[in-house]
């Protein structure tokens, strides 16, 4: 190894010396202050000719490094973001959140905190706008720089951005700032999936976490993004499930708790759904007594065998024990939206008020901010099939998961087999068995009686027959009436 400690040249018309400050320490062995040496190697050695930092400089070296990182990460506007003032509970806004959705929300704070004070392997925070994923983030930045561990946090565009801008950075060169980065002691990117997408992008993203991969690098991702939406080279390495620990948070939106539903498949957006709550449901124990017409629709085969329906017109004189059917649903359905757990179906003819009860336990949640999506049965898988952007497998993937795992799900207007395509049918049965495994919240409400049901659906009707797990109410009522301009009678859902 070859000392460079430049030495001080003579004067030429000057008695002054001007002495250079030595990079490293004066007294080292190695460089003899110059603070680089040189390897004798023989010629082709990949360090032949080539400059090292010398180990009187590491200290020195690793602080800036630490304060380059600290400052390419602007970790200054979120020193605020710390595992102190993250509400492991939820949002303080949102007065509701279901207790699937606590204990997974703790499950990712515990796991994070763990992380930061043992940052061994990778950590993946998934989850939607709001939920918290960047605040846990951002807390195990801050934890990793205040013990001192070179730490870089930062979004994947800027990332990006920061690579593209080194080429015509005076102060640094390219390579440098790649070697930065894929280095860092602690590496977060956050909102991955976000950035332009473009084959320079891409690849200079993938290069920067294959190299963190292979030589076990911690790190940590945050993303909105499915891993069936992740470039395939990425995901492969995010699916190792031994290196990589995979949370998904379900917590609602931080900055807006009580935008829950999502207009463009919920129903309890539309104003018609809207004003059906708890406190315009009608209990109609005036109607006692009085008579009603209801209209029954049954399946018959005909003399070819080819099934028809028959509607059959029947008049009725309702009685308190029909009455007592809907004040059941109504107390059942009140006390499912207050305390969520299981299932809930409700059973009866057409605008007899179990859509009434189903709708009014989804805006009782999303009113205290909770989440809940109300999905019409036959619309559900036009919705699922519908593509986005062409990417038929991606849109299917994901609705696919955003349907199953909605805190709150109720389903509206469940019909016979038959009534939908067998894929439909086969996509929607997936889906109610996967949230009955999972014990997800789930209402269902429909026309069949317990009969049809059972014959339609015999393998979820026998998970209904659970009374530790569901609850089946028959509500045994005719179709509302009420009093329009005129004096006219009119139906009521």
């Amino acid at each position: 190894m070859q000392n460079d400690t430049p030495k001080a040249s003579s004067p030429n018309s000057s008695n002054e010396i001007n002495v250079v400050k030595p990079l490293g320490d004066p007294n080292c062995p190695h460089c003899g202050g110059a603070g680089y040496v040189r390897y004798d190697v023989p010629v082709g050695h990949e360090k032949f000719g080539k400059l090292e930092t010398c180990v009187c400089r590491a200290r020195d070296v690793a602080e800036a490094a630490r304060s380059r990182l600290f400052a390419m990460s602007n970790l200054n506007r979120l020193s605020h973001l710390t595992f102190e003032n993250f509400n492991s509970s939820g949002n303080d806004k949102a007065k509701f959140m279901s207790g699937q959705e606590r204990e997974n929300l703790r499950v990712a704070f515990d796991a994070s905190e763990e992380f930061a004070r043992l940052p061994k392997g990778w950590l993946l925070l998934e989850g939607g706008y709001g939920c918290g994923k960047t605040h846990l983030a951002a807390a195990i930045a801050n934890f990793a720089v205040n013990v001192g561990m070179p730490t870089l946090f930062i979004t994947v565009p800027d990332l990006l951005d920061s690579l593209r801008f080194a080429y015509d950075d005076p102060e640094t060169t390219f390579e440098q700032r790649f070697e930065e980065i894929r280095n860092s002691g602690l590496l977060i990117l956050d909102d991955f999936g976000t950035q332009n997408a473009t084959p320079w992008a891409q690849e200079k993203l993938f290069q920067i976490i294959n190299f963190r991969y292979i030589n076990k690098l911690p790190t940590v991702i945050t993303t909105n993004l499915m891993l069936d939406e992740i470039e395939a080279r990425i995901r492969s390495r995010l699916q190792d499930d031994g290196f990589v620990k995979h949370l998904k948070i379900l917590a609602p939106d931080y900055r807006r708790p009580e935008e829950t539903s999502n207009p463009g498949i919920s129903m309890l957006a539309l104003p018609e759904m809207k004003v059906m709550t708890f406190k315009t449901f009608q209990p109609r124990h005036d109607e006692v007594g009085t008579e009603a017409v209801m209209t029954t629709t049954t399946e018959k085969n005909d003399r070819f065998g080819n099934k028809v329906k028959d509607k059959e017109i029947t008049r009725i004189k309702i009685s308190k024990e029909d009455v007592r059917t809907l004040d059941d649903a109504h107390n059942k359905a009140l006390e499912f939206a207050e305390k969520p757990g299981g299932w809930l179906v409700l059973l009866g003819g057409s605008f007899c008020g179990k859509t009434h009860l189903a709708a009014a336990i989804g805006n009782y949640i999303i009113a205290l901010g909770g989440q809940a999506n109300m999905i019409d049965a036959a619309g559900l898988p036009d919705y699922i099939r519908e593509p986005i952007g062409g990417r038929m497998d991606v849109t299917f993937n994901r609705r696919l998961n955003e349907i199953r795992n909605i805190p709150m799900l109720i389903l509206d207007d469940l019909k016979s087999s038959g009534s939908l395509t067998a894929w439909a049918e086969e996509r929607m049965m997936a889906i109610l068995s996967y949230r009955y495994n999972a014990h997800l919240p789930t209402v269902i409400t429909s026309t069949l009686r317990q009969d049809e049901f059972a014959l339609s659906y015999p393998n979820l009707w026998n998970k209904l027959l659970d009374p530790t797990k569901c609850q089946v109410l028959a509500i045994n009522m005719p179709p509302y009436r009420r009093v329009a301009k005129g004096g006219r009678s009119t139906k009521k859902k």
